[in-house]
């Protein structure tokens, strides 16, 4: 879920090592954009957010990175909208998401709290990836006032 507060560079790093990650700065960074970014983003979306800060970042050093993050389960992919991978926190409450089909935003929310009970007895459940889709309340209220003026 969204988190309250930000993991810091050294939370990370320890985060890395326990995982048996060799914490680079890339790897560090990427980690970071993606734990405190709270946009579920892309591999080019990383790419395009830290490529200023980090002008020796390639697209195959992100590419990498995240294939060792996700391995390493400190990442999970989510595949939100077809074709495009997203990427997301791995430790933390296991939560759903809802994608706004106006802005395009991705955001936490919890799970139904019925929703183990839907599993058949016998099988065993190794994730589960559930998104809504719909209009946000930011981009309802912007229709609201559209429409009010």
């Amino acid at each position: 879920m969204t988190q309250e507060r930000r993991l810091t560079e050294t939370e990370l790093t320890d985060m890395l090592r326990r995982a048996g990650v060799r914490p680079s700065v890339h790897r560090i960074a990427i980690l970071k954009e993606i734990a405190n970014g709270g946009r579920h983003p892309s591999a080019d979306e990383i790419f395009s957010n830290l490529a200023e800060r980090y002008p020796s970042m390639s697209r195959t050093t992100v590419y990498n990175s995240l294939h060792a993050l996700t391995a390493s389960a400190l990442v999970r992919e989510l595949e939100i909208e077809s074709g495009c991978m997203r990427y997301d926190l791995a430790p933390q409450p296991a939560h759903s998401h809802f994608r706004c089909t106006r802005c395009g935003r991705i955001l936490d929310m919890p799970l139904p709290p019925s929703l183990a009970e839907t599993v058949t007895p016998g099988y065993t459940v190794d994730s589960v990836e559930l998104t809504f889709r719909g209009v946000c309340p930011h981009c309802k209220e912007k229709e609201t006032e559209t429409l009010t003026h």
